[in-house]
């Protein structure tokens, strides 16, 4: 991704805001995301119970403007660019697929939104003569969190401290456990934001009867399952792309065990510890976590 300078928005692959020919008046949607309440009214009194509060997506409003003056044609360039994007068929035509809106304020990380482009057209066109044509842009993030710019993650044998079978003879002193010290764990995953962050993953075979724990929540993803050599399973647990894949299109979500919560699965805030357990008589298997920080608000 392109590095972002301060009140600078990427509009699925679009440059505007500062020191672009598509400066930025105003930016609506960035506070708390609406809330689709639950409340149930007392039949029998005044008042109502409250019931659970959810956040509905995040809409996000951009005024802007194309300015490129005594240049007509680049005003065009520019706007035909915006709608190509808006446009762009392998987004629109596809079920599940997301746009990205990254934001950069100052004393802030860049941020991300993952949704879909609801609106990007111009208000008019009769001062294009001009080089300025008024923008109207539209920006549904399917789930309200604000994401990490980057992606972090970490690729992780069979847990060996768990795995079955006990000490193999001739035993050779010194005996050790194979348990690593707490602070040189492979299985630490960091979340620097401060909300829950979705993690994919990714287990390639062989193996057998894959198990994932996130050790502080005792959530679980079990598979019943078996992956032959050059195989894999991938699970995507962010909401609205929640799905199980064997090899890249089979749908496996049916291997899951009745103890494992796709919507439960999360990295929370700060440092906890990831563990996996298998059958494999290679060693070479191999489970792959990658995860983008979460946050509520810039």
């Amino acid at each position: 991704m392109t590095p972002l300078a301060d009140w600078q928005i990427d509009f699925a692959g679009v440059l505007i805001g500062r020191d672009t020919p598509v400066p930025v008046s105003d930016v609506e949607g960035l506070g708390a995301a609406e809330l689709r309440t639950q409340d149930v009214l007392n039949p029998s009194d005044d008042g109502a119970f409250p019931g659970v509060d959810l956040y509905s997506p995040r809409t996000v409003r951009i005024e802007a403007g194309i300015r490129t003056p005594g240049d007509p044609a680049a005003a065009m360039d520019k706007l035909a660019e915006i709608e190509a994007v808006a446009a762009n068929a392998k987004i629109r035509r596809t079920a599940g697929a997301l746009a990205q809106l990254r934001l950069q304020w100052p004393g802030r990380d860049t941020k991300v939104l993952f949704g879909r482009i609801r609106r990007a057209e111009a208000v008019s066109t009769a001062q294009a003569i001009h080089g300025w044509i008024p923008l109207d842009l539209e920006f549904t993030a399917l789930d309200p969190r604000l994401h990490g710019d980057s992606v972090s993650s970490i690729t992780l044998p069979l847990d060996i401290s768990h795995s079955s079978g006990g000490f193999k003879a001739p035993l050779v002193a010194p005996i050790t456990t194979g348990i690593a010290t707490p602070e040189t764990r492979p299985g630490w995953v960091f979340n620097e934001g401060n909300v829950g962050a979705w993690p994919t993953i990714r287990i390639t075979g062989p193996v057998t009867n894959p198990r994932v724990l996130h050790v502080e929540s005792g959530r679980v993803l079990e598979l019943g399952i078996t992956l032959g050599v050059g195989e894999r399973i991938d699970v995507e647990t962010r909401p609205g792309t929640r799905w199980v894949l064997r090899n890249g299109s089979g749908n496996a979500a049916a291997a899951l065990s009745n103890a494992s919560r796709l919507d439960l699965f999360q990295i929370p805030p700060g440092r906890s510890e990831i563990r996996w357990t298998a059958t494999d008589y290679t060693n070479t298997t191999r489970l792959a976590i990658s995860w983008r920080p979460a946050w509520t608000a810039l």
